[in-house]
């Protein structure tokens, strides 16, 4: 039996947005291309700015000028979407929304069914989705959904604040929590990799493996938003979202079903599970970073302190390398690492699970290098998997060889679905497996809380990288100490 497309009346808070025009009308177009969105569907844009709708309409198609060489007609396709001058602060400009949104939903016999998506500051997260409650516009005859991106808060008591907020007008499993990241077609491979393998999951463990490393490097610095960035970091940017989150789903025990329910019960263990670290332990777990001057593709490239809106004597890290250690059963003594910068060496996003070597290695007694056995899930931008293993050198000696056994998405020759693409698709489906439970959300802020509590009352000696390279030295040491280093090769 065919699922039947999904119809909604989609309404797009900062819809004249970079967000929006970069990501969300893109990754609609390519739904609808690809007969994932019922032409059963609007979007209702909703900014303060003044735009008629053929102003409106004009913007989308610009943001899918890439798609020009498809048959599909790009005048037909924004002819869904439709303009809402709004200022939020006003109620009586909720009735007008509703009324309008009724409208639609006949118009384009959309089901009843409305999915409100906050692509703006998040200052407004909480009060609008309260007067969404108030003022009706989650009494229509279908579902309602609201999905909001990160940041989810500043902290834990700012992050508490705002589900509370949104929770007193939508029940958890209305509320989609956008993680990007949670989007990508190999973070999604994970549970793939570790479930549908009869080879991995009996080796997923602290006898089998010696320790998990994660990178997510950028070449691009603050570029123009270093007034924001300043005021948030890596730490906050980056670890407390994206990263822990694929440490979860590396880490987490088998569900008992592939159900959001419970895969979100197992990734909440494991952060129950991470190491309670005292304040005079988070520097020797955890390291930070601000980029230098450095050389990028030949050019010289301004420090971070340089860039606009950033204070000259800033003390935020635009680095950081950490050992998370999971004091359960299965994980008792396996290092996570994981290291995230700015003006980094390259731009690559990599999961890398090495082995334990062999009690004895009968190899080495002839003089042979014997590399660790690598599991490599490559995430951005080459998607693929590698698994490097030692096999015999082609010669007439019995020597050993590294080799490498490869899967790249590339040589499917199809486009993978990009990350905005699927987490849309979920949010319409109703399917919130790759989205950011509140207690998820809870539980990492607490755990990053303490290391910034830290680090704000120490000053750093910054900058301590040259862009361009793979960070301080201290990331390197940091494994060091652990007889471990970071793997660069894959």
């Amino acid at each position: 039996m065919t699922k039947e497309t999904p119809r909604a009346v989609i309404v797009i808070f900062g819809a004249t947005g970079d967000l929006a025009n970069r990501k969300l009308y893109p990754s609609l177009y390519r739904l609808y291309r690809n007969n994932k969105l019922s032409k059963h569907f609007a979007v209702v844009g909703v900014a303060r700015r003044p735009l008629t709708n053929e102003d409106f309409r004009n913007n989308v198609k610009a943001s899918i000028e890439e798609f020009k060489d498809d048959a599909l007609d790009h005048d037909e396709f924004a002819s869904h979407f439709h303009y809402n001058p709004f200022d939020a602060q006003h109620l009586s400009e909720y009735q007008k929304l509703d009324n309008f949104i009724k409208e639609l939903d006949q118009k384009h016999d959309a089901g009843g069914n409305r999915l409100f998506y906050m692509a703006m500051a998040p200052n407004f997260f909480g009060p609008i989705a309260a007067n969404l409650k108030s003022q009706g516009l989650t009494d229509n005859p279908g579902w309602s959904r609201l999905v909001i991106e990160k940041p989810f808060g500043h902290n834990f008591d700012t992050a508490d604040k705002l589900n509370k907020q949104i929770g007193q007008a939508f029940d958890e499993d209305q509320i989609f929590r956008i993680d990007h990241y949670l989007g990508k077609q190999m973070v999604q491979n994970i549970e793939i990799v570790r479930f549908a393998n009869a080879m991995f999951e009996p080796l997923w463990n602290n006898q089998y493996i010696a320790n998990v490393q994660i990178t997510s490097s950028e070449v691009l610095g603050v570029e123009e938003r270093g007034r924001y960035y300043d005021g948030s970091g890596a730490l906050r940017d980056m670890v407390q979202n994206h990263l822990l989150q694929m440490v979860s789903l590396l880490a987490m025990e088998p569900p008992a079903r592939l159900q959001p329910d419970e895969i979100r019960y197992e990734k909440v263990k494991v952060l129950r599970s991470l190491r309670d670290l005292k304040a005079d332990e988070i520097n020797d777990y955890f390291v930070r970073g601000q980029y230098d001057h450095g050389q990028i593709d030949g050019e010289t490239v301004d420090s971070y302190r340089e860039s606009n809106g950033v204070e000259e004597d800033s003390n935020t890290e635009t680095f950081v390398a950490g050992k998370f250690m999971i004091d359960n059963f299965r994980w008792a003594g396996v290092p996570f690492y994981v290291r995230t910068g700015k003006r980094m060496k390259e731009k690559s996003t990599k999961i890398i699970v090495q082995f334990k070597d062999l009690p004895i290695n009968l190899y080495k007694d002839k003089g042979d290098t014997i590399d660790p056995n690598l599991l490599v899930i490559n995430v951005q931008p080459d998607e693929g998997i590698t698994l490097h293993l030692n096999a015999k050198k082609t010669d007439y000696e019995t020597t050993s060889t590294p080799i490498s056994l490869s899967y790249d998405k590339k040589d499917e020759g199809l486009e993978s679905p990009e990350a905005y693409e699927n987490l849309i698709n979920d949010c319409l489906n109703g399917d919130s497996t790759s989205f950011v439970h509140a207690t998820e959300v809870a539980l990492s802020w607490q755990f990053v809380d303490k290391i910034t509590d830290v680090w704000e009352k120490q000053k750093a000696d910054f900058p301590n990288y040259e862009s361009g390279t793979n960070g301080p030295d201290a990331a390197d040491k940091l494994l060091e100490k652990d007889g471990f280093k970071w793997w660069e090769c894959c």
